[in-house]
């Protein structure tokens, strides 16, 4: 079987893609056009698509008939066909041409005393029968070319079933490493996995919409719908199939429906009924769920504060490998909650959690080296963390890459350059983001004055809860920035900012 197009060799081929063109082998023999001579030589491939070419010409002993050696009056049939058909699917299994090396006189006597080739290991079992029964040395014994059709179909839709299952799990998988809500990066690495492995996102929706049965099916599905992929965003959809999984008792989606409850996602906002599920979450020993059950105590979500409890379960989930328990455990050394402050453990933990891929870990790990928490200052040092962070896709790590260029911190000041990272935070929904392109239209920073935009963009900010957004918010209606004085709108901001709760790494 040679290439025409790039050349490359069976090597490459998948056993999904060996499934492929074994079919379309058959198909095209199927349709009832007799090659007489059917071998890999009579077979080009193009674009993964095999065709046949040369019929009936060119004489190859090792694909022919065994029944042509024993008889004067040799008739050619379908059933001979059959034969080659055999031999060419061993072939595209070996990935080699066969009886490679015999002289003919050895090899005709070979074929008639029932030589044939050796399954290559680890070849499907069904498919090494299906080509034995096709060089069968009695042609009445050989399967129609209908039934090697059908049989291959039966392979080929398993192994796409297998790898569609496998590829599920994998996804889900992926998605659970994800820093939590970060849902563009969650998204743009389902995208890339589903790019990286040719299959779209509409191909892995419809075969996870129809089996069901499978759990983590269900849970991609949901995220699916969560995050807006192959579908329109619907998170009380989502909601709906994260309880539809957890009822088969999956971890992953269990953990998910806790998080809709704690951020009202689909579902009406209850934090008795989030660390209730976290609680269950820990319990089963998922790093995640004892991660965020440390938030709950630290906070005081749906139970009492106890911020050694917090400590202690922060301190679980970190020796249980997750990432964001080694960044919580970090934080409160460094602010001595639970524990006594101790800034070189703090120091440590975080460089720990970056070495380990955790984003976050890699922004706090440059504050330390910006501010010299547990180390000595070293700009440049953090600089590079923040802007790895950044390369990464965390919009925090693209804000303080911003803060870098606009202050000067390890790289010359670049206004212009600070305006375009938060513009980019901005667009990604990051409240951060929004505000300090507020305060760069404000103070025109990287661009022109505009202090109607500052106030939109601080509005925006407070609309999201943002306890800064809604301060900056109040500061422009003290002082008319943007906007009329109104005195008691502003006391009422601040009042609010006051009222709110803080953010933490979850």
């Amino acid at each position: 079987m040679e290439y025409t197009d790039s050349k490359e060799n069976y090597n490459s081929l998948t056993w999904n893609r060996k499934f492929d063109l074994a079919s379309q082998l058959s198909c095209l023999n199927e349709k009832e056009t007799m090659h007489r001579n059917l071998h890999s030589k009579n077979g080009l491939v193009h674009q993964n698509t095999i065709k046949l070419t040369d019929f009936g010409f060119e004489k190859r002993v090792a694909y022919d008939d065994p029944k042509k050696f024993n008889l004067k009056k040799f008739t050619l049939n379908e059933k001979n066909d059959i034969y080659n058909t055999g031999v060419l699917l061993w072939e595209i299994s070996s990935d080699r041409p066969p009886s490679k090396g015999k002289s003919t006189s050895n090899l005709i006597a070979h074929i008639q005393k029932g030589f044939r080739e050796t399954p290559i290991p680890d070849t499907p079992t069904v498919y090494v029968d299906l080509f034995t029964k096709c060089w069968n040395k009695e042609p009445d014994n050989r399967p129609s070319i209908y039934q090697v059709v059908s049989k291959l179909k039966d392979l080929k839709n398993k192994q796409i079933n297998n790898n569609f299952r496998v590829m599920v799990d994998e996804i889900v998988n992926l998605s659970n490493k994800i820093e939590d809500n970060v849902d563009e990066e969650e998204k743009q690495n389902i995208l890339n996995y589903l790019n990286n492995h040719n299959v779209t996102s509409q191909e892995i929706y419809n075969w996870s919409l129809d089996n069901q049965t499978h759990s983590n099916s269900i849970v991609l599905l949901g995220d699916f719908n969560y995050l807006g992929i192959a579908i329109s965003v619907n998170k009380n959809k989502a909601f709906e199939l994260y309880q539809n999984a957890t009822n088969l008792g999956n971890i992953i989606a269990h953990y998910n429906l806790g998080c809709c409850y704690k951020y009202g996602n689909g579902v009406d906002k209850d934090h008795n009924k989030a660390f209730n599920i976290f609680k269950k979450s820990a319990e089963k020993v998922y790093s995640k769920g004892v991660n965020y059950l440390g938030y709950c105590y630290k906070y005081g979500l749906g139970t009492s504060v106890n911020k050694k409890k917090a400590f202690e379960l922060y301190q679980k989930a970190a020796n249980l490998g997750n990432t964001f328990g080694i960044v919580n455990l970090a934080n409160c050394y460094f602010n001595g909650i639970g524990t006594n402050a101790d800034d070189e453990m703090a120091f440590k933990l975080h460089q720990k959690a970056a070495n380990l891929g955790n984003t976050y870990g890699m922004i706090n790990l440059g504050s330390c080296y910006k501010t010299g928490i547990g180390i000595n200052v070293d700009k440049n040092k953090a600089f590079e963390l923040f802007q790895k962070a950044a390369n990464l896709g965390n919009i925090n790590g693209i804000i303080n890459l911003g803060n870098c260029y606009r202050h000067g911190i390890g790289i010359s000041v670049d206004e212009e350059k600070a305006f375009e990272l938060y513009q980019k935070a901005a667009d990604l929904g990051n409240t951060f983001g929004i505000i300090n392109l507020g305060v760069c239209y404000q103070n025109g920073i990287g661009t022109s004055i505009d202090t109607q935009k500052a106030f939109e963009l601080y509005q925006k900010a407070a609309n999201l809860d943002d306890v800064d957004g809604i301060n900056y918010l109040g500061y422009c209606y003290r002082n008319g920035v943007g906007t009329d004085v109104d005195k008691q709108k502003a006391f009422e901001l601040h009042q609010k900012a006051v009222n709110l709760g803080n953010w933490e790494f979850q």
